[in-house]
């Protein structure tokens, strides 16, 4: 069991195993809000927060729902906008102690022109 949390602790996130690889997109969220992404089955990840202490953010074709902490500010998740417990999410992955991560693979994706993955 890996487990993210934010900064103040008023997120927390459960994911089943280690990734393999985590993704560093550079398209114009991703890079600003300077995440590492690990993806799993929505099905597969536990959250654990109040409700209020959590904040989303939609942009474009608005089909994922960036969270945030609303106390601290940090970004710990996405999901799908429709059907957020089918198909994958992404868990911020700088949430995590570099601990755990160590060995874990950064694969580079080109988010901001051709959705390609660069190495």
């Amino acid at each position: 069991m890996i487990e993210a949390v934010c900064h103040c602790g008023s997120i927390k996130i459960e994911m089943p195993a280690k990734p393999d690889a985590v993704t560093d997109c550079n398209c114009s969220i991703c890079r600003r809000y300077g995440t590492l992404w690990a993806y799993y089955p929505a099905a597969d990840v536990r959250i654990h927060a109040r409700p209020e202490a959590l904040s989303t953010y939609s942009w474009g074709d608005r089909r994922l729902n960036f969270f945030r902490c609303k106390d601290c500010g940090c970004i710990t998740h996405w999901m799908a906008v429709e059907n957020p417990l089918a198909g994958k999410m992404g868990v911020n992955i700088r949430n995590v102690d570099p601990e755990q991560m160590k060995g874990v693979r950064i694969r580079h994706l080109d988010g901001a022109l051709s959705w390609k993955f660069l190495d």
